[in-house]
């Protein structure tokens, strides 16, 4: 297939798709940036303003052709804590864009020191179990608000506490249902919330071709509006949306850097701001590289400069933090956008929407956005995300569900650590050597009209940028043989880098393959899973490469026999 021109010719051709993709986009886009941006403590205009800025600014400097760029709900949680942590209100909002701007310069210096490609390497069960804890957080307030009640305000079961721990929020749901069956108004908030929870829940398995078409979340909007004005819940406090003018609240005013006066919160939240958001959007950015028909390949560093910028831009007005998400980039795919064009049109809808429809989005109530809310953070947690990882062995699932339970335990930061030192420990247990780390050993031997290439040691998520740099200067279009006879360890994320190395080699009309691999154990049957030398076998290697002989393998009399 013709891959689609770029820039304003890549408009020219495929405007029409675009424009058609960019407008589907949009209409989840408002609802789910409205919830996320309510759910982080921000005025919830901003969570569209970061939408705007994501879709027209960053649009033009992205390196990514189908990514919609936007505030998400994985980064709810750390956005909410530094709001608290900055202690909460106005202020706790506008210290939190002081850290969002810092933060942002940081990303544009990643990506100008090319730093974008290492999220390649980052565990990738980490990240699974990171997302998962943030889906049990997001449920354990959204639960709460679903009955109609805020459990840190007054007639919340956790009142005058802003810092409450997620497993104290699903221990107080009891108090929140006795609330509930007290109070009338939070049971009118609670039957919408249920029809809401219904659409969201049921929409996906609905056949109707038509109304697939329509995003569950605006669906929600639909319905929920009319019942909500059927309802009264204008006379319910609490019970609409209030939005805000957004030409009237975003200005340079809205940012803070105050929160320089307590260093150790404002660098905890800048480096997670950096990080976590960097790691989460770019790996946004490879799973649509895989979605994308065309088979395109984005450019990681150029994408990560162009979100720098746009979450400095939206710092300093006030908005959240954006990253390239997932459901909204996914839905972008499905509904046939071609260039990065697409993004850019979402952003122009969602001006003309907040300029033409505010009228209509103050009848939003807030349970409708509480039920997209839980939905959201349902699909992070879900017990098909663990089963997944199970698959690829449960070395993998220990460290996920350590991870989630350490942040659930602790914080997001801690929980990560912890999840990463888990990680290392099952890698020296496995047979890394400590030495193997961040690097390993590796021999190049040109043989008649091939390259046999020797990894020895280990082949791990933290040495794997050292390997592939390596792998990546060998010449195309020739055979080459890796060898893994001696590597005594090689990860879950190794094995699939290793596998699409091996894809894009051969496309590139070479032919590579894998070797000495036939005294491994794998830890399941998953292609991608982590496979390890037995210790007796471990033992061998070491004592033969301890003796006298050379190590090259010049004169192994097996290494021709493992080839053929």
């Amino acid at each position: 297939m013709k891959i689609p021109a770029d820039g304003l010719k890549g408009l020219k051709e495929n405007w029409k798709a675009d424009l058609t993709s960019g407008l589907i986009v949009s209409l989840l886009a408002l609802p789910l940036s409205l919830g996320i941006a309510k759910a982080s403590d921000f005025p919830p205009i901003m969570g569209v303003l970061t939408a705007i800025i994501g879709g027209t600014i960053v649009a033009i400097l992205s390196g990514s052709p189908l990514t919609i760029k936007g505030p998400a709900a994985g980064l709810i949680v750390i956005v909410a804590g530094c709001v608290s942590e900055f202690g909460g209100g106005l202020s706790g909002w506008s210290m939190a864009c002081g850290a969002i701007v810092v933060a942002s310069i940081l990303q544009v210096l990643l990506g100008v020191l090319k730093l974008g490609k290492l999220v390649d390497y980052f565990p990738h069960t980490v990240v699974h179990g990171m997302l998962g804890a943030i889906g049990f957080i997001i449920l354990s307030k959204q639960l709460h608000l679903l009955m109609g009640v805020n459990p840190v305000h007054a007639e919340g079961p956790m009142a005058g506490k802003p810092l409450v721990e997620p497993i104290e929020l699903f221990k107080a749901l009891p108090e929140t249902v006795r609330v509930l069956q007290e109070n009338h108004e939070h049971q009118i908030i609670f039957v919408i919330g249920i029809i809401c929870l219904m659409i969201v829940f049921g929409w996906p398995i609905i056949v109707h071709k038509t109304l697939k078409k329509i995003p569950a979340p605006l669906a929600v909007l639909i319905l929920s509006i009319p019942l909500a004005a059927l309802l009264g819940f204008k006379n319910i406090q609490g019970g609409l949306l209030e939005v805000g003018n957004l030409f009237k609240e975003v200005n340079f005013k809205n940012v803070s850097f105050d929160g320089f006066s307590r260093p150790g919160v404002f660098i905890k939240y800048v480096l997670m701001f950096s990080l976590i958001g960097s790691t989460e959007s770019l790996l946004t950015v490879k799973a649509v590289d895989l979605l994308d028909r065309f088979k395109r390949k984005s450019k990681a560093n150029k994408d990560l400069i162009a979100v720098g910028i746009g979450n400095t831009v939206a710092g300093m007005l006030g908005g959240l933090p954006m990253i390239s998400e997932v459901a909204r980039s996914s839905a972008n795919v499905a509904s046939g956008a071609k260039t990065r064009w697409a993004n850019f049109f979402h952003g122009i809808f969602l001006i003309i929407f907040v300029i033409l429809m505010v009228d209509f989005i103050t009848l939003i109530p807030n349970v409708a956005l509480a039920a997209i809310l839980i939905g959201v953070g349902y699909k992070l947690a879900s017990i098909k995300e663990f089963v997944q990882i199970f698959k690829v062995g449960w070395w993998q699932l220990l460290v996920m569900a350590s991870t989630t339970i350490a942040i659930l335990c602790t914080d997001l930061l801690i929980g990560v650590g912890i999840g990463l030192a888990i990680k290392f420990a099952i890698h020296y247990l496995g047979g890394l050597p400590i030495r193997n780390t961040f690097t390993t050993d590796m021999e190049f031997l040109e043989d008649k009209d091939r390259t046999i290439v020797y990894i020895r040691g280990g082949a791990v998520v933290t040495n794997l940028p050292f390997i592939m740099k390596k792998l990546e200067k060998l010449p195309k279009q020739q055979t080459i043989f890796i060898d893994l006879s001696e590597c005594f360890l090689v990860d879950h994320t190794s094995m699939e880098t290793f596998k699409d190395f091996q894809k894009e080699y051969v496309k590139e009309g070479g032919r590579c393959e894998f070797t000495g691999v036939d005294r491994h154990k794998h830890i399941s049957k998953h292609e991608f899973s982590t496979m390890f030398l037995p210790k007796a076998v471990r033992k061998q290697i070491k004592e033969r490469n301890s003796g006298p002989a050379s190590r090259s393998r010049k004169d192994d009399p097996n290494h021709e026999h493992r080839i053929n």
